[in-house]
């Protein structure tokens, strides 16, 4: 089960940034009033298998949180997409997915050549 952080203040992208110097941190942009975002949430949720100290779980709402969803975007140099994951390590996004091709699987791949 993932434990899901959300993320509504703009001031918590710094403590991601300093955090994920010790551990890689998952930003998870949804929209709740979109079937792919939900079905991509879904499967995500379903195979995943981290424990809850290997990654630090982020969750935001593009359609409550649109600004700070688009700050995500901007401070990690990614376009704005949702359904959208991005993997934070070293202050910096080594790897992000958007729609279905958001799994748990392609996650544990880039974090395993990342070590």
């Amino acid at each position: 089960m993932i434990n899901w952080i959300p993320l509504k203040h703009p001031a918590q992208l710094e403590d991601i940034i300093k955090l994920s110097e010790q551990h890689a941190c998952v930003i998870y942009k949804h929209s709740p009033t979109c079937s792919i975002s939900s079905m991509a949430k879904y499967r995500l949720e379903g195979k995943w298998n981290f424990e809850e100290e290997d990654l630090h779980t982020y969750f935001v709402d593009v359609i409550h949180n649109r600004s700070l969803s688009q700050l995500v975007g901007q401070t990690f140099g990614i376009r704005h997409e949702s359904p959208q994951l991005l993997l934070i390590k070293n202050g910096k996004c080594i790897h992000n997915a958007s729609h279905l091709d958001i799994s748990a699987r392609g996650l544990r791949g880039v974090l395993e050549n990342s070590i």
